[in-house]
């Protein structure tokens, strides 16, 4: 059936071989509607970026863009604004129906790593192509704190499609109808669009990344002071001048409520709408925000990093759209309570103590 694989579908890819790895999949790493992926043993300092092209393996690649080798068997520290790639422990063998995208984690995203999937003779990141048999790889680069990590940490995770999942905006609204995936009026263009709250009175309007911060252990929750990584950032008049090159974390306008039938994915708008971008991690699962009553909701966490000029944000200005896509079943578990961010607001990552 078309749509994402839920999490008894990637539970089924592990047993016949589909996904594998060295090292036993772990029941953790399957989520409702994505498979978490683990780092490897060794973390390669590139010169710069790259993408295969159809013709080249990535360990190809690497003889020509890599400096040096780091050992990740123990912790190890992949330094601010730097490049690395690593082979990640999971390979995939997919069937010649089945496409896969990545994403970061909501962590990751949030602590401004740059992380991507590429795997052998690709010509797009984190996209794997359908049938695609072989490795996977992460390209990581820290861009506000140098991070610990080791061999087993989680930055980035897979979703696994069947044929086009996508809802049209009619169907959207449809399924707003019936799920009340806001509580106001939705604007649906190209998705759901969603907007930035500037009117939080006297609270922070969000965060910015201090520039000279310390080490962040990726694996270490609530092991951070947020005084120590950040400064609270307040909206004048609702608006906010965002500064070239910093990163801040804001959030959405609208709370929103991921039904269990379906998955959304953040989109950023159009480039025409500012100089800066408006998401790193993108996935959200089935369940997320939701509850059988209708009462759960949770807003979008923003991870916003400006580009060459200032910019005035103000409040209500739409930045970003959620795309909702199909499920292929409803997952055998969803997005809970215990979760990290369910029913979150404006909320640092879970390597933070709460401020």
């Amino acid at each position: 059936m078309t749509g994402v694989l839920p999490a008894q579908a990637i539970r089924s890819m592990t047993a016949d071989g589909g996904i594998s790895a060295a090292h036993t999949i772990q029941e953790s790493q399957i989520q409702p509607a994505s498979l978490d992926l683990r780092i490897g043993a060794k973390a390669h300092r590139i010169r710069a970026s790259f993408l295969t092209g159809s013709h080249l393996t990535v360990h190809e690649s690497i003889e020509s863009f890599g400096m040096h080798t780091i050992d990740l068997a123990t912790s190890a520290v992949l330094e601010k604004g730097c490049v690395y790639l690593v082979e990640l422990q999971e390979r995939l063998r997919l069937p010649e129906d089945i496409h896969a995208a990545a994403n970061a984690k909501s962590s990751t995203g949030r602590l401004d790593i740059l992380t991507r999937l590429l795997v052998d003779r690709g010509i797009e990141f984190d996209r794997v192509e359908l049938g695609y048999s072989g490795p996977l790889y992460a390209e990581i680069c820290p861009r506000s704190f140098s991070i610990a990590l080791r061999t087993g940490s989680l930055l980035n995770q897979l979703r696994f499609r069947r044929g086009n999942p996508l809802l049209s905006d009619s169907e959207i609204l449809e399924l707003n109808e019936s799920e009340m995936l806001v509580p106001d009026i939705p604007h649906v263009d190209q998705g759901l669009a969603f907007s930035v709250d500037l009117d939080r009175g006297h609270q922070p309007a969000g965060y910015r990344a201090k520039p000279h911060a310390g080490i962040i252990d990726i694996d270490a929750v609530a092991s951070c002071q947020v005084e120590d990584f950040w400064e609270p950032v307040y909206a004048t008049d609702k608006q906010l001048i965002l500064d070239p090159d910093s990163f801040y974390i804001l959030v959405s306008n609208e709370n929103v409520r991921i039904p269990p039938g379906h998955a959304a994915e953040m989109m950023p708008y159009i480039a025409m709408i500012g100089e800066f971008r408006v998401h790193y991690a993108g996935f959200f699962d089935p369940g997320f925000g939701w509850d059988a009553d209708g009462k759960t909701r949770s807003r979008a966490v923003l991870e916003v990093r400006c580009h060459e000029v200032p910019f005035v944000l103000q409040h209500g200005q739409q930045v970003g759209r959620l795309c909702f896509e199909r499920m292929a079943e409803i997952p055998d578990r969803v997005y809970g309570a215990n979760s990290n961010y369910q029913g979150q607001s404006l909320k640092l990552s879970k390597h933070f103590l709460a401020p």
